[in-house]
């Protein structure tokens, strides 16, 4: 992999968009990839990573779907209590708009078990609130990726933005309206709900861009298959996180990607791969990867 060196802004308190969190200064997060219902290799790589007891356990979104024990693997996470700091990605938002009728499941989603639950009500409103983003000790956890124009500070009012939306009574008008890939630019006057989409489709479903930033979903291949004209979101010349080290997961054509500032987490697991874990040490040095074998979990769809 590539390696690009980046100036670390510490931060003491972990603060997640709509809630704040002090984690233990003492302790490394331990980040892991996409789960998307993989319960199997997340209890090995768990157990392979051995983290001390009371380590922050930081996981970039897409807990469940497409792997055969999405409802199990939800509950793991959530027994993890307040050692678990989870961003929403795109297929826990799209759990959301099924139970609240919005959308219909899809061929190859797993969460029935998740929605015939007879705790789902609560299981639900555990995902709902779960932050968009996270940010702790210079480092920002987001599901996909940010737009080159925004540093720490504006992805994170915006990701809080969009989770108290989430979370307010009328939370089922706004899921509704956070679909469709229009607008695909950041202008700092957008307002309303076409704001609170802008964020979402930033936060958990960019791959490529180009170097204004306009939003390109006409890819989810790798690398080579850039639309014309565009790019890796990270990979935008003067973007505003180059500062910090910024975690995401999404991108399971992409790979396991390590750089200094940069930590892509999807490995894959539910194609079959593996399934990925960092210690978030801000030295880039002292960082740590584990990962396990997911030829169990493979599955038709991806992310």
């Amino acid at each position: 992999m590539t390696s690009s060196t980046a100036s670390i802004v510490a931060s003491p308190v972990a603060f997640s968009a709509g809630s704040a969190a002090v984690s233990e200064p003492h302790l490394l997060p331990l980040a892991f990839g996409d789960l998307q219902g993989c319960r199997t290799p997340f209890q090995q790589l768990l157990a392979k990573a051995a983290p001390p007891e009371g380590t922050p356990l930081w996981f970039a979104g897409d807990l469940i779907n497409r792997g055969s024990e999405s409802l199990a693997t939800l509950r793991d996470i959530i027994a993890l209590g307040d050692r678990a700091v989870p961003v929403l990605g795109n297929h826990d938002l799209h759990l959301l708009s099924v139970s609240a009728g919005i959308r219909k499941s899809k061929k190859g989603d797993t969460i029935d078990d998740i929605l015939a639950a007879p705790d789902a009500a609560d299981l639900l409103d555990w995902v709902r609130h779960r932050p968009i983003a996270h940010f702790d000790n210079g480092m920002l956890m987001v599901h996909a990726g940010v737009l080159p124009q925004w540093d720490a500070t504006l992805t994170m009012e915006l990701a809080d933005e969009l989770q108290r939306a989430l979370r307010a009574p009328n939370w089922k008008e706004t899921l509704a309206g956070l679909y469709g890939n229009e607008p695909n630019r950041w202008t700092p006057g957008i307002k309303g709900i076409e704001r609170l989409r802008l964020t979402c489709s930033a936060l958990t479903r960019i791959r490529f861009c180009n170097a204004d930033g306009v939003m390109d979903f006409s890819s989810s291949a790798g690398l080579n298959s850039a639309p014309p004209g565009s790019m890796p979101w990270f990979d935008v010349p003067s973007r505003k996180t180059a500062d910090i080290t910024v975690v995401f997961g999404h991108w399971a054509a992409l790979g396991l990607t390590l750089r200094d500032n940069l930590i892509g987490l999807d490995s894959g697991c539910v194609w079959g791969e593996k399934l990925s874990a960092v210690r978030l040490a801000q030295n880039p040095a002292e960082r740590t990867l584990t990962q396990v074998d997911c030829e169990a979990c493979r599955t038709p769809g991806g992310n």
